[in-house]
């Protein structure tokens, strides 16, 4: 706290000196005219990411795993982390658990084993909220500049026009100031028409350009290679392409669970296959409704927005 940053932002200097010229030293500040003492600049710390991309050491410490599943940090570089999940050791050492030491191949290092600390969680830039129209339902949006149409009681197609016309075929929409001709695939005005504007299909999570998941899913890749869709917003795609967690959770493989600081558990999720773009209900799927369906042996649930969504 008590120091002066110097120009750039990546260095600073103690109180009661400033930054040189060619940012390379600090200068004590010992009167006007006068040049004081000479010592080297200081570079702000830097951070060292644990392997969940959640958490993060110090730069001079090594990320180890902790006995409650969550990372701690080793206060040493490139340190041994030891099997009790407790403790760790020096670069190129062993941990010696029954004798409570760290030693070298060679025996030329006979140390105390050391103590991990608790990593803390990185933060990531704040994401730009995206601004909405909220539906006349309440619970349904599109993105900002669209129109909600209305598709049934409890469903909701977003026109890509603002203050668009929506058509009563619950498929089309037209300008503002112009009226529906689907006898004809028109939007006419007085001073002529145009072609009808087709509603995008609602509650797609595309994968690729053949592969889609229900909205409120998250697009995981299977072992086979293949898109499959994990039944969570923003989830964490677990490496054995098998499972997922909750945003804000990490994979234990070991245990089968989602893993949160502060050693909160929870089941992880099997992944289920994602389905042909274009909204074909195939033989064996659930289907939902009209335009939806999920996977065989899955079921429809509401979600917040009112689309449907994939219990597995």
């Amino acid at each position: 706290p008590q120091s002066v940053p110097c120009a750039g932002g990546h260095r600073c200097c103690p109180r009661g000196s400033h930054c040189s010229a060619d940012g390379e030293s600090c200068v004590t500040d010992l009167g006007t005219g006068t040049r004081g003492e000479v010592s080297p600049v200081s570079t702000a710390p830097r951070a060292v990411p644990c392997p969940d991309g959640q958490s993060e050491c110090p730069d001079d410490a090594t990320c180890c795993v902790t006995s409650s599943g969550a990372w701690g940090c080793c206060p040493m570089p490139q340190a041994s982390c030891c099997a009790d999940k407790v403790h760790c050791c020096p670069h190129a050492t062993v941990c010696d658990l029954t004798r409570g030491r760290c030693v070298s191949p060679a025996g030329d290092t006979d140390v105390p084993l050391g103590t991990a600390f608790p990593a803390w969680k990185r933060h990531p830039p704040a994401p730009v909220a995206l601004r909405q129209v909220l539906c006349p339902d309440g619970r349904s949006a599109c993105p900002d500049g669209a129109t909600c149409c209305q598709l049934s009681p409890t469903q909701y197609r977003c026109c890509p026009l603002q203050n668009a016309v929506c058509c009563s075929d619950g498929q089309h929409c037209c300008p503002q100031g112009t009226t529906c001709d689907l006898i004809h695939s028109t939007c006419t005005s007085l001073g002529g028409s145009a072609p009808l504007a087709a509603l995008p299909t609602a509650g797609d999570i595309k994968c690729d350009e053949r592969t889609s998941c229900p909205d409120g899913n998250t697009c995981c890749r299977l072992s086979s290679g293949a898109w499959g869709c994990c039944p969570l917003e923003q989830a964490v795609c677990c490496p054995d392409l098998v499972h997922c967690c909750p945003q804000g959770y990490t994979c234990d493989p070991e245990g089968g669970t989602c893993l949160q600081g502060g050693g909160t558990h929870r089941p992880w999720l099997r992944k289920t296959p994602a389905l042909p773009r274009g909204g074909q209900v195939t033989s064996g799927n659930v289907k939902c409704d009209e335009t939806t369906s999920c996977p065989d042996g899955s079921t429809c649930c509401r979600l917040s927005l009112g689309t449907w969504g994939c219990c597995p």
